[in-house]
């Protein structure tokens, strides 16, 4: 079994990662780490998890584009004028937020609340792949530090 996470390692992680990132409730650290431990390349593991991570993040906002409208609507009852407003107030503070896309249990739902408001891309991009690659650099540090 070991052997073939390892000799599939990279796309095992992307794969984790990227689902990880979606609304399903997965991590991918411990991967990371056990392919680490089995001697894989740091950086390819780190580019590995982190753009699995961010495209997984980014197909949460999409989603989110797309059914906000539905959801706010229909199941959260909640006025276009009352909308309108939170959107304002999220572009101008809340997408700083996206920062913290990496925290376990909100990071998802930031990134869908994201979509919601329509964030631009680029800024999504920039705040939502910095934290997750910080996430995971520190994460493959401490794991270096500690086995060498």
């Amino acid at each position: 079994m070991t052997e073939l996470i390892t000799a599939n390692g990279y796309l095992y992680l992307f794969l984790l990662s990227f689902t990880a990132a979606t609304l399903i409730p997965l991590g991918s650290e411990w991967l990371l780490v056990a392919l680490l431990m089995e001697s894989l390349n740091p950086s390819l593991l780190l580019f590995c998890a982190t753009a699995g991570n961010f495209l997984g993040a980014c197909t949460t906002y999409i989603i989110a584009i797309y059914c906000a409208p539905v959801i706010a609507e229909k199941v959260l009852r909640i006025s276009d004028r009352s909308l309108a407003r939170a959107s304002s107030l999220y572009k101008t503070y809340g997408s700083w937020s996206l920062l913290l896309s990496w925290v376990p249990v909100i990071g998802d739902p930031l990134c869908f609340v994201g979509g919601v408001f329509k964030v631009p891309f680029a800024r999504f991009f920039i705040l939502v792949i910095t934290g997750k690659f910080l996430r995971y650099a520190f994460i493959t540090a401490a794991t270096l530090s500690i086995i060498s």
